[in-house]
Order: C-alpha cells, then sequence, then structure tokens
C-alpha cells in the first residue's frame, strides 16, 4: 500500500500521479463498496508518475490518500487535468462507512461536473487532518484514459487560469484573424484551395477549444458535449478538411497520383471513424484515427516534397507547416495511446503548432495565388504576341481570307444548324412514343427515379398509375389500325389534359399508358385522377361515322410504401392492374397497405368501381 501524499503549505500545484495506485476493471465489474474486499486492495499497483494508460475498453480505478501537515491550509482542491474524458467519477467519504459519488467528463454537463468554473475537472475535497483521506476515482475512455492529477488552494489556481486564458486566448486570436482573413480572399477569388485551407483552420480552431477545456466552459456548458463535438469526431473532421486542403493546394489529382488516392482514402476512414462513434464504437474509431497516420502522413508529406521538387515553391511552406503539425499531432497519439503522459509542457504543443501552421498555410495560399497571377500574365504576354504574328500574316491576304472565313462561317453554321436539328429529333425520338408524342417508357424511367429521390428528400409519396385500355383489340380487328392509332392519340390527349401540370404521363406501348403523380398530397389525388379518368377516357371517339369506344382498368402503387425502386413500384402497380381486370374491368385499384415484393406477399387490395351510369 502506498504512503499518503504529504500536502504542506507550499505544495499548491503539487502532482500527485506518483503516489497514486491503478487497478485496471477487466470487464467492468467492479463498484465502490469493492473497494473494501483486501482481495481487491491487493490487484492496486503503484502508478509510478503515469497519468495515463493510453486506450483501453476496460474502466480504471484510481486509489489516492491524502494528509495536510500541521501547518498547512485544510481545505483542498483536486484538479483533473484531462478535459476530454468520457467518464469520470469521484468516490469520496461520506463520514458514516459510506460513499458520496460525483459524476463528471463528456456525460454531464459541465457545471455539473465540476465545483468551481474552470476549463479542467475539479472537485472540492473534504477538509483534510492529521489522518489520511482516502479516497477512489474511475476512469472510463475507450479513446483514451487521462488522469494527471494535482492538489490546489483555489486562489492559486485562479491566478493560473488567468495566465492561462490569456495565452490560449491569443493562439485563438491568431488563428481565428488568419481564419477572417482567408475566408473574405476566398469569398473574393472563390479559390477551392482557400474553401478548404477555411474549413481547416475551422477544425482545428475547435479542436484546440475542445482540448483545452474551453469548448466545454463556454460553447456548449448546459448539456454533455455531443458526440459529433468530441475527441473522436473533431479531429476527424480536421483530418477530413486537411486532406483536402493537401489535395487541392498541391494539386495532387494531377502531379502526385499514388499521394492523391491515399488522402482520398483518408477522408473516406475519417468519414468512418465518425459514423462508428456515432454508434457508439469509440474505441475502434480511436484506433481508426491513430492508424490513418500510416496513409495519410506519408501522402502528405511525400506529395509535398514532390512538388517542392518540381519547383512548386508552397509545397516546401506547407512542408514546414505540415512538419510542425505532424510532430504536434504525433506527440497527441503518443499522449492518447499512453506512450507519452500528459505535461504541462507538451499541452501547448498542439495549439502552438495549429497557429504556426495556419500561418505557413496563408503564406503558401499567397504565393500559390501569386504564382497563378504570374502564370495568367504569362499567358496573357504570349496570347498577345501570338496574336500580334497572326494579324501580320492576316495582313497580306486580308481579302482572300475574309472571303474563305466567310464561307467557312457559313458552313459550319449550316452544319452547326442541321447537327442541332437532328439532335434535337433523335433526343425526342429517343424519349417520346412517335404516335401519341407522348414520353416513353425511357424517358419515365429517368423521370420516376428523379421523383423518388426528391420524394425520399421531402418525405413525400409518388404515386404510379398504370392505364390499360379495355377491349382494344377489337376496334383494330373491325375498323382497321388508322382507327386504332386514331384512339390512341385521343386517349393520350385526354390523358394530358385530366392531370396536373407537374404530372407525367407516359405510353408504355401498346394500349398501356402511366401517369406520374407527385406532391404531398400524391395519395389522395391519385384517387381523385383516377375518377375523372375512368368517367372522360370512356367517352366516345368519332371515326368517321363510327363512334368508337373502350374502358379503362388501372392500377396504382405508391412510393415509399410498395416500393422503393422502379421496377418494384411498377411490378406493384401492374399487380393492381391485373387484379382490376380480374373484377371486371374498368375500374381501379391502389395498393391499400404496403407490399413486400421480394416475398410476393400483398395485403388486401381497395377497388374503386366507377358507376356504370359514368361509363
Amino acid at each position: 500500500m502506498a504512503a499518503p501524499i504529504l500536502l504542506q503549505a507550499s505544495s499548491s500545484g503539487q502532482q500527485l500521479n506518483g503516489q497514486i495506485e491503478l487497478l485496471e476493471d477487466a470487464g467492468g465489474q467492479l463498484r465502490i463498496a469493492d473497494m473494501a474486499d483486501p482481495a481487491v486492495q491487493k490487484r492496486f499497483v503503484p502508478a509510478l508518475g503515469k497519468a495515463s494508460v493510453g486506450q483501453s475498453r476496460h474502466p480504471w480505478w484510481i486509489k489516492v490518500s491524502l494528509q495536510v501537515e500541521s501547518d498547512a491550509p485544510r481545505q483542498w482542491w483536486l484538479e483533473v487535468g484531462s478535459v476530454t474524458q468520457l467518464d469520470l467519477r469521484l468516490y469520496l467519504p461520506n463520514g458514516t462507512g459510506g460513499w458520496q459519488a460525483r459524476e463528471s467528463g463528456e456525460r454531464v454537463d459541465f457545471q455539473r461536473g465540476r465545483d468551481h468554473d474552470y476549463r479542467h475537472m475539479l472537485f472540492k475535497l473534504p477538509e483534510l487532518g492529521q489522518e489520511p483521506l482516502t479516497f477512489y476515482l474511475r476512469s472510463y475512455d475507450p479513446a483514451g484514459n487521462s488522469f494527471p492529477l494535482r492538489a490546489w488552494q483555489l486562489e492559486d489556481l485562479t491566478q493560473l487560469a488567468t495566465e492561462e486564458n490569456l495565452a490560449l486566448g491569443v493562439v485563438y486570436g491568431i488563428i481565428a484573424a488568419l481564419l477572417l482573413y482567408n475566408l473574405f480572399i476566398f469569398f473574393s477569388l472563390r479559390d477551392s484551395a482557400y474553401f478548404w485551407y477555411v474549413l481547416t483552420t475551422a477544425g482545428a480552431l475547435l479542436m484546440i477549444l475542445s482540448m483545452s477545456g474551453h469548448g466545454f466552459q463556454y460553447l456548449w456548458p448546459n448539456h454533455p458535449v455531443p458526440f459529433w463535438l468530441d475527441r473522436i469526431t473533431l479531429p476527424s473532421i480536421w483530418g477530413f478538411c486537411a486532406c483536402r486542403f493537401t489535395q487541392t493546394l498541391l494539386q495532387t489529382r494531377s502531379h502526385v497520383r499514388w499521394a492523391h488516392h491515399l488522402l482520398s482514402f483518408a477522408c473516406v476512414c475519417y468519414v468512418i471513424a465518425v459514423a462508428l462513434e456515432g454508434l457508439g464504437q469509440r474505441h475502434t474509431a480511436a484506433w481508426i484515427i491513430a492508424l490513418l497516420s500510416l496513409t495519410s502522413i506519408p501522402a502528405a508529406l511525400g506529395s509535398a516534397v514532390i512538388r517542392w521538387r518540381q519547383g512548386y515553391f508552397p509545397a516546401l511552406l506547407y512542408l514546414f507547416g505540415y512538419g510542425l503539425i505532424l510532430g504536434s499531432i504525433s506527440l497527441a497519439l503518443m499522449r492518447a495511446t499512453g506512450l507519452v503522459q500528459p505535461a504541462t509542457w507538451n499541452a501547448y504543443v498542439f495549439p502552438l503548432s495549429v497557429a504556426a501552421e495556419s500561418i505557413l498555410f496563408s503564406f503558401a495560399l499567397a504565393y500559390r495565388i501569386q504564382m497563378l497571377k504570374q502564370e495568367k500574365a504569362e499567358a496573357l504576354e504570349q496570347a498577345d504576341r501570338e496574336k500580334t504574328a497572326r494579324m501580320a500574316q492576316m495582313q497580306t491576304s486580308a481579302d482572300e481570307l475574309q472571303t474563305a472565313v466567310q464561307n467557312r462561317t457559313a458552313e459550319l453554321a449550316q452544319a452547326n444548324q442541321q447537327l442541332c436539328e437532328r439532335e434535337q429529333a433523335l433526343q425526342h425520338a429517343a424519349f417520346h412514343d412517335p404516335l401519341t408524342e407522348l414520353p416513353n417508357r425511357r424517358y419515365l424511367i429517368e423521370k420516376i427515379d428523379t421523383a423518388m429521390a426528391d420524394a425520399k428528400r421531402r418525405g413525400e409519396s409518388v404515386a404510379l398509375m398504370l392505364v390499360d385500355l379495355d377491349h382494344f383489340k377489337p376496334i383494330n380487328d373491325s375498323y382497321g389500325h388508322d382507327a386504332g392509332d386514331l384512339m390512341l392519340r385521343s386517349i393520350g390527349q385526354r390523358l394530358r389534359e385530366h392531370v396536373r401540370t407537374n404530372d407525367m404521363v407516359a405510353r408504355l406501348g401498346g394500349d398501356e399508358f402511366a401517369v406520374l403523380i407527385c406532391g404531398a398530397d400524391a395519395e389522395a389525388h391519385t384517387q381523385e385522377i383516377a375518377v375523372r379518368l375512368l368517367d372522360e377516357l370512356a367517352k366516345p371517339v368519332l371515326y368517321g361515322a363510327n363512334r368508337l369506344a373502350v374502358t379503362i382498368s388501372i392500377g396504382a402503387a405508391l412510393y415509399p410504401t410498395h416500393a422503393e425502386q422502379f421496377a418494384g413500384l411498377y411490378k406493384s402497380a401492374d399487380e393492381a392492374l391485373y387484379k382490376a381486370k380480374q373484377q371486371g374491368r374498368s375500374g381501379f385499384v391502389m395498393q391499400s397497405s404496403e407490399g413486400n415484393l421480394s416475398q410476393q406477399e400483398y395485403l388486401q387490395l381497395d377497388v374503386l368501381k366507377v358507376p356504370s351510369g359514368l361509363l
């Protein structure tokens, strides 16, 4: 058992990790009541100054014993210097043989997780005396358990907080100023490199705020830290934007394709890490971020070196800036995995590196724009020289050239007009039925895919109605195909007249038509259109002295109720159409509830029949 930590009058700010004890709770089964078990106590081992145990799926228990000298203050405060800990619990003796539990970390709001308004977790300890006070902390964070402990007098800590806030405020100010400056440049130039620089800098600023504790303290103090602002998501967002900035600044797509692919792979992995964090797989997400250094770092450094050797000077500035940030990230990863213990000197490395990197990257962007301007000026100068030479050559044969140009222009204009007309004719023929001039099946498929995507985004429905003419064949047999064609054209015209302007009518072939109905009231409007069509399409068509008449059968299905793809939706509507024909034709069938197309099982169908007087 470790000896109690003796606090003296001058011990304010003293680190405690050298004399604490640790216990890994494999399986997370231990409770505070188990600490009274001698077998559990034997499992504690000295921390030997360790303030981080790295990434672990299991909770860790920390045992601390304090006592004060006779001339030392009795009231002390305990600081836990890990600001991004997922779950930390403090157990203090309540004086009656029990324990008083305190909960802190990212799972509770800022004020509830500390006894004083400070960026780190801070707890007021019971008054200490000559007898040792033993208490326990339980730390759990699959992304990295870190617990730097210090004992403070509150006035000393308040003075330290003022100095820390001043130093970090300078860093925040530098990064924010660079962000705003380059944001204004982006609005002026609309350059993608500036866009990703702004996002990268904003992500870095948010990450620094989160790592320092100021984000929790000032930006979201009244609720637990959401997963999209925690120690997994923010680094992933920053890493994603940094990879995209590298690709655009160094033009890796054109000049270093292998690095471009590796950086794209890293972007995908960052997205996966955020998704895993949202699903509660914090430990896996943390390891993905740590292992990404094997791809993103060589890709970024390699592409910078290659582009620099190609004479692209911004790559050298990028190399210096990325080297700084790389060193700080490596240090942060070593802190997260427990290879390097948290300390005051390494807590500020990342913010300072980000500030320096932002300055260097800003210079690289400015130099890049200068190079682009120079290239543009050279291109304009070259174009001007070429233009002068061409003008001198053209002057010698101006009349002949003018005549040739005019003739060639006329030929090209005529050919272009013919080509446009031919293209329009082919386009129209590819997507329209030649008889009725209605859109054909191909056009319908493209239209319905777009309609379903829009409906999914807006939370609406899409209805597909299949309209089939009953007893159409006898018209062709009795009056000839001219009569049948007239009937089909008339039916197509009536269909167009009795649907809304934003709905679509198509001919699928033969005597089968389709109506696509969109909008929030698609299902209700389908019923109304069906009633009108059953009435209007049954009216005779004059063919000379003959009155040609047919009835129609209609089947309809809804997206997403009955299917989420065109093939399934068409099949569901076709089965409804078949049901309508089975039930006597001249009727309308709408699927009454969601069908399972893959199993070919459908629920009861509602059949709407038009009164015989309307036919």
